[in-house]
């Protein structure tokens, strides 16, 4: 058996052992070859070394035992990070408000599940491979994740509470729910998964966010006049009693992060 590390070593023999992450490796021998790749010294170890041919192999006669032992350590990094790990097909990374609010009246009666997250939340990190699982469990649901840190105006005009935060969707309904949960309060997304994603026929076309929010998102630059989708939003919703001219979303909204 044989080995190579970055070091240029090669040890070659009967005795070693290695890893896959921490990798050490030992060779005791009497009378070993050790092979080793540019190389400048004629010396290993304190012993003098014999060239044994013009391609840089050494042969090195021990007058004892000895044991040579090498370790390196081996690093694997994906280059991802946390939250872009283990993503599903009918998971989706938001860009922009306008991408958010296509998505969500594109989905027809599909559910949509908006994940609302930090980097560095202490309770987004353990959540999201389980997030990730029930996503791939559920592949007729869509996720979209929100990153508050990338999307910082978007989480205040949706006026964001907690992180980490989710709110779901369902077609002619709007949002169905919202509520904050860690990995100890799974269980309250599992029953909303359940309950909002049931097969059921359509009843009519996606309503997506609410005509507020869309004013807050439009108010602070996130949305156009020519993007938005209703018509009506810039005008005084009878179901908000809100003005365009004279809405306000405050910035620098505190956020709480589990």
């Amino acid at each position: 058996m044989a080995c190579a590390l970055n070091t240029g070593l090669y040890v070659c023999g009967p005795c070693f052992n290695s890893r896959a992450t921490k990798m050490s490796l030992s060779h005791c021998s009497s009378n070993a070859t050790l092979q080793l790749k540019g190389l400048a010294s004629r010396e290993f170890l304190s012993k003098p070394l014999d060239y044994a041919s013009v391609h840089s192999h050494w042969n090195v006669a021990f007058p004892q035992p000895i044991c040579v032992n090498e370790q390196e350590s081996i690093c694997v990094d994906s280059g991802k990070r946390w939250w872009e790990k283990s993503h599903k097909p009918n998971m989706v990374d938001i860009n922009s408000a306008q991408q958010l609010v296509d998505l969500l009246l594109k989905a027809g009666d599909r559910l949509v599940i908006i994940d609302f997250y930090s980097p560095g939340c202490g309770g987004c990190k353990p959540l999201h491979p389980k997030i990730c699982q029930l996503a791939e469990s559920n592949p007729n649901a869509i996720f979209l994740k929100v990153n508050y840190e990338e999307r910082r105006t978007i989480c205040n005009a949706l006026n964001i509470p907690v992180l980490p935060f989710f709110r779901f969707y369902r077609g002619a309904q709007g949002k169905v729910c919202s509520f904050s949960c860690t990995n100890a309060t799974i269980k309250k997304f599992k029953d909303a998964l359940a309950k909002y994603g049931k097969d059921r026929c359509s009843l009519g076309p996606a309503r997506g966010l609410d005509e507020s929010e869309l004013l807050a998102l439009a108010s602070i630059g996130e949305l156009s006049r020519n993007d938005c989708t209703r018509k009506d939003i810039f005008q005084e919703s009878a179901f908000t009693g809100v003005v365009y001219s004279t809405l306000e979303v405050k910035e620098g909204t505190d956020f709480v992060m589990a």
